[in-house]
């Protein structure tokens, strides 16, 4: 299996679009170099953020090649393969793969009511047909499905390539769980969290970081909660992860996903709205991210 360091702050890339809705590759590659420029620890394309849930198969292989292309090898790409059918997360995580993604983040199938058993099984049926690390992707709110910690720790023990799990479920306990019951498996297994503002206590717990959609904003503030942290400077550390509440409170106001975009294009950047019908944030919430926008801007946040 291809060694990878499943660590750090990775943003779930944006991506930008013009004002028909396509792909804007340009804006892209700029937003690329902004993240890698903050000093993130990797790049992951068709997240949550990424918009990887309204993307056509054609789209997502052109924003993989760019993104590939772009990055250089100098920070390890994530690439979404997850589909609701197992056959079609096979053929997507075979063409990432061929195409040279370091990592996949597989989605849980959505929709459908999916047992542990169902799965499992699953997961351990697509990482017949890879030999990249495969990083689990639980967003219970998001599918509708759950991978409970028995079941993550059972495919961390029996399936080598499955080397990871992103938690985005906001339930601490779940996540604190994922951490708890792999730490003594024989293998490195890398817990990540998926929730902004629990990416410190993750690292305190065991956690190797996080994938942070704060980060398309504020790249070098997202980064430094893991840097300090490894530094051994807790309290700066804090201070860094405290410093993002003010943003996050305003999802509030509208689908986090577009209030994260918004913001972006708010801070200069052509990046375009997320496609509809998922672009609507009301004027009060426009009106309080410009604010938090501005104080945070004052503060030195980057």
């Amino acid at each position: 299996m291809k060694n990878v360091k499943l660590e750090g702050i990775i943003p779930p890339i944006l991506t930008p679009m013009k004002k028909d809705e396509s792909v804007n590759i340009e804006e892209l590659r700029k937003q690329i170099e902004r993240m890698i420029a903050g000093g993130v620890h990797g790049i992951f394309v068709f997240g949550t953020n990424g918009e990887g849930y309204i993307l056509s198969e054609k789209e997502k292989i052109e924003v993989l090649e760019a993104t590939i292309d772009q990055v250089k090898g100098r920070v390890p790409v994530y690439a979404g393969s997850g589909c609701i059918s197992t056959a079609d997360t096979i053929r997507m995580s075979v063409k990432a793969q061929q195409l040279g993604a370091d990592v996949l983040s597989i989605i849980t199938p959505s929709f459908a009511v999916a047992s542990q058993k169902e799965l499992y099984d699953h997961y351990k049926e697509v990482a017949k047909h890879v030999d990249i690390p495969i990083v689990l992707y639980n967003i219970p709110a998001r599918t509708g499905n759950k991978i409970l910690p028995e079941t993550v720790v059972k495919l961390a023990k029996d399936i080598d390539v499955i080397a990871g799990a992103k938690d985005s479920s906001g339930d601490w306990e779940n996540l604190k769980a994922y951490i708890r019951g792999t730490r003594e498996l024989d293998k490195e297994f890398h817990v990540l969290s998926g929730n902004d503002s629990l990416i410190l206590p993750a690292l305190k717990e065991g956690g190797y970081g996080g994938i942070a959609g704060c980060a398309n904003v504020y790249p070098h503030v997202m980064a430094s909660i893991y840097n300090l942290f490894k530094a051994g400077n807790i309290e700066e550390a804090q201070k860094a992860q405290d410093s993002i509440a003010s943003f996050r409170a305003v999802f509030k106001y509208g689908n986090p996903n577009t209030v994260v975009k918004k913001a972006v294009s708010l801070l200069g950047h052509d990046v375009g709205d997320c496609r509809r019908p998922f672009n609507y944030l009301c004027e009060e919430g426009t009106v309080e991210l410009e604010k938090v926008l501005k104080e945070n801007k004052e503060k030195g946040m980057n």
